[in-house]
């Protein structure tokens, strides 16, 4: 299992190497977070080894004062930093709701520490000294759950974009359909006859690209503004 899970890793970075000539949008991106110059340098220099871009800083502050583009990325991050430590960045991450995969790296680990970063969602917790091929199979795995994550992202963005296009009246009938209304008890709530509001269900439908009442329910549990 192991060997085939480094075999899975060396195959992922060979893809990201190979699709050098891809658009900036699309080049997956490494952030090191660590007050060790000497560990940025050679953690730097092994992504680099295979093919991977990174970038590092010193600081939790330095990190989020930085932008950062729609490209795949995950985050190495050292527990212990200057100012804000490495599980507050992780909060205040998920604190602004900014969805990017972290491995966790300290020479000071202990159980209930690396308990609370896993259950944060970090992908993996390593102690110092680790090896070279754990780090990788890590950001292998990260970077694959940032395309997940980053595709999830799009789609809901453009279901958003559809509900967005609704009148206030398709929106009204989507609200009362997805309930479980039948057209008959939508008409009357809404002072309407059956036949406009098939009209507008069958409108709703087409807007939203669902094929069935059940996808339309699914949808509208997306869109919901507290659903993410």
């Amino acid at each position: 299992m192991a060997v085939g899970l480094e075999a899975r890793a060396r195959d992922s970075v060979r893809t990201f190497d190979e699709g050098a000539g891809m658009s900036a949008q699309n080049v997956p991106t490494v952030f090191i977070v660590d007050d060790d110059a000497d560990v940025r340098e050679s953690l730097q220099e092994l992504l680099e080894s295979v093919g991977l871009h990174s970038q590092s800083f010193r600081t939790a502050q330095e990190f989020l004062a930085v932008g950062r583009s729609d490209s795949p990325c995950c985050l190495i991050l050292d527990v212990r930093l200057p100012g804000i430590s490495g599980l507050d960045l992780q909060h205040e991450l998920k604190k602004r709701k900014i969805s990017i995969p972290i491995i966790f790296l300290t020479a000071h680990g202990d159980v209930p520490m690396s308990v609370r970063a896993m259950k944060s969602g970090a992908v993996e917790f390593l102690t110092k000294p680790f090896r070279h091929q754990d780090l990788l199979d890590a950001v292998q795995r990260s970077l694959a759950r940032a395309c997940i994550l980053r595709e999830k992202e799009r789609n809901l963005s453009e279901l958003r974009h559809r509900h967005e296009a609704l009148s206030i009246r398709e929106r009204e009938v989507m609200n009362l359909v997805v309930s479980g209304m039948l057209n008959k008890q939508v008409a009357a709530e809404l002072g309407a006859s059956e036949a406009t509001i098939k009209m507008y269900r069958s409108q709703v439908m087409k807007k939203m690209q669902a094929k069935s009442l059940p996808e339309l329910v699914r949808m509208a549990d997306k869109v919901k503004p507290d659903s993410r």
